[in-house]
């Protein structure tokens, strides 16, 4: 039996999925998280966008319909994840969006953006309307790559910033779990600005999370936060985000997050440490190797949970708590997802009001949903769950 996700956070094997601050595409979301409830994930952090909110949360309760299933096949039994919205006080890279003219691009170009482009949000496949091409909105996740091979350099980016009035509709009335702040050493006045927009709705979430890449007096900054939110009902994370969707790149990414995650656990702030930032099929390895995860589960896990009493684990040991995967887990599963998506995708230049055709890039239709086709359903589940496996210490699952 799967732990509850804050058990994991104590037992130090919390898996998060991360869906991307600004990834708008529905149909991926909504399988991804379907996928990765079914592997035994223990939170999936997704844009605050009420149509992305609502697609992954039909995907958990719709999972919860397959457990049964998934056990006959060998997958662990789960607990429904927490959900999780991302927010930012200032520009961030996880919020925001490539754009560029296609029909300004020349003829001749090898298009490296293209190719580069680990999300598929760049096209030029459109015989018919070629000014249809460029990058397609909802797919961009703000990585940035295709913005330095460009040759013409005409790729830009814009930047979305979290409003303060925007966030309480999507507390209140989303079902949203847990949120996530992403923030950068030296904004004090604008994390408040945007915390205190947040703190009359914390007593309704179970989990918070503080996202931060390094830079010079990260610490300070760091413990000048707990200072500004202290005290808080519920558990606290630090997210350390060592290089910022790079985990598809390469084994090596990891490298930076490591090196992150041993700063801020050394200065043994209050609260559980979570990487994420260059994350892959190398980061437990590594930890493990390190000794920078827990090795035994603690004595009395239940008072985590108690009610009234003051969540925020000051935790004594020099470990992390857990790994946030997210281009490295999308990109896992993506040939499997875009097998699905493509069956029911209309080819270059047919009509756009072909209704399936407009499901891939609005709502999900029945038709994309990874359950209506069970040989992509296991495969998928299983290819997901060997990512969570190496965490969780899971024995392999048939698929």
């Amino acid at each position: 039996m799967n732990s509850s996700p804050l058990q994991s956070l104590q037992y130090g094997n919390w898996f998060k999925l991360i869906c991307g601050a600004s990834y708008q595409h529905l149909p991926a979301v909504r399988n991804l998280t379907f996928a990765y409830t079914l592997a035994g994930a223990d939170c999936i952090d997704i844009a605050a966008d009420p149509a992305v909110i609502a697609v992954a949360r039909e995907a958990m309760v719709t999972a919860s319909h397959w457990v049964e299933s998934a056990t006959v096949r060998g997958f662990p039994a789960v607990s429904q994840p927490l959900l999780m919205v991302s927010f930012n006080d200032g520009e961030d890279p996880h919020f925001r969006k490539a754009e560029f003219d296609s029909t300004a691009c020349p003829s001749d170009c090898w298009r490296p953006c293209e190719t580069v482009c680990p999300a598929d949000a760049i096209t030029f496949n459109d015989p018919v309307n070629p000014s249809s091409g460029g990058v397609r909105d909802p797919l961009c996740y703000g990585c940035g790559r295709c913005i330095p091979v460009c040759p013409s350099q005409i790729i830009s980016t814009r930047s979305i910033v979290s409003t303060p009035e925007n966030i309480a509709p999507l507390v209140l009335s989303a079902g949203v779990d847990a949120i996530e702040i992403h923030t950068q050493v030296g904004r004090v006045s604008d994390f408040k600005r945007l915390w205190y927009s947040v703190q009359p709705w914390i007593n309704r979430l179970k989990l918070v999370a503080i996202s931060c890449p390094d830079g010079g007096d990260l610490i300070d900054y760091l413990r000048t936060l707990y200072e500004i939110i202290s005290p808080l009902p519920c558990p606290l994370i630090w997210q350390t985000d060592g290089r910022p969707m790079s985990g598809d790149i390469g084994a090596g990414t990891t490298t930076a997050c490591l090196k992150l995650g041993q700063k801020v656990l050394a200065a043994n702030l209050p609260g559980y440490v979570q990487l994420a930032g260059g994350t892959n099929h190398s980061t437990v390895a590594k930890l493990k190797s390190m000794g920078l995860l827990a090795s035994s589960r603690p004595q009395n896990p239940s008072k985590l949970a108690r009610p009234g009493v003051a969540r925020v684990n000051l935790l004594k040991s020099r470990t992390v708590a857990g790994v946030a995967y997210g281009s490295y887990a999308r990109v896992l599963l993506s040939p499997l997802l875009e097998k699905l998506e493509s069956k029911y995708t209309p080819e270059p230049g047919s009509s756009p009001n072909n209704d399936v055709g407009l499901a891939t890039t609005a709502q999900p239709s029945a038709l994309t949903r990874l359950e209506t086709n069970p040989e992509l359903l296991w495969q998928t589940v299983s290819l997901a769950h060997s990512l969570v496996a190496q965490l969780k210490g899971f024995q392999s699952a048939r698929g």
